[in-house]
């Protein structure tokens, strides 16, 4: 019986050392990197010195996969958005200054289509119906002009929602479970969605 008895202790003790054992992918990610410098500036900004637009860095890793996206955020002012200072039926950056631009350490698929990991930058075409979103290859632009369709990555159209008042535009990720996740873009009562799954 004792013997009995320390088989099973033994059997237990190996079965959770191989579980410790097992390889996490999660551990080999690399923590969220800033793309600022990392040195505190120490000057002071006069007020009117200040950017129209503040710069923005959002991270969000999905499984073992890192997704960061970098902008500039205009603010509405009171301004007439959509079909105002953002025409419709062309090109728009969602931001200012440096183009606004996603990266992803693996391949994902957004909204069912394929993309290889690496640095895009992000542009729509808004419409008073579908808009549509595409990955620009050219990840490091200016946020006008538009590079080109020669050099897109993908392409499609999705169907904007309508969404609380949003003063200054917003990427965020409205929920992140398993391996899907769901980043948004929200400026005035528009809401663009992007479903994001990785492998």
């Amino acid at each position: 019986m004792q013997a009995l008895r320390n088989q099973s202790v033994t059997g237990l003790v190996v079965l959770a050392l191989v579980m410790a054992c097992q390889r996490d992918p999660g551990r080999d990610v690399k923590p969220m990197t800033r793309t600022a410098s990392t040195s505190v500036p120490t000057e002071i900004i006069p007020l009117d010195k200040v950017s129209k637009s503040q710069a923005a860095i959002l991270g969000q890793r999905v499984a073992n996969t890192e997704l960061t996206v970098t902008y500039s955020r205009p603010v509405a002012r009171g301004r007439t958005l959509f079909g105002g200072i953002v025409p419709y039926d062309a090109v728009w950056n969602p931001g200012a200054d440096q183009a606004t631009a996603l990266s992803f350490t693996r391949d994902v698929d957004i909204n069912g289509h394929h993309l290889a990991a690496g640095k895009y930058s992000i542009w729509m075409l808004p419409r008073q119906g579908r808009w549509t979103v595409i990955f620009s290859k050219a990840g490091d632009v200016y946020h006008t002009p538009y590079p080109g369709e020669a050099r897109d990555a993908l392409r499609f159209d999705v169907e904007p929602r309508t969404g609380p008042q949003t003063e200054v535009l917003t990427f965020e990720f409205d929920s992140v479970e398993g391996k899907e996740a769901e980043l948004v873009m929200r400026w005035g009562t528009v809401v663009v969605p992007l479903s994001i799954r990785v492998p």
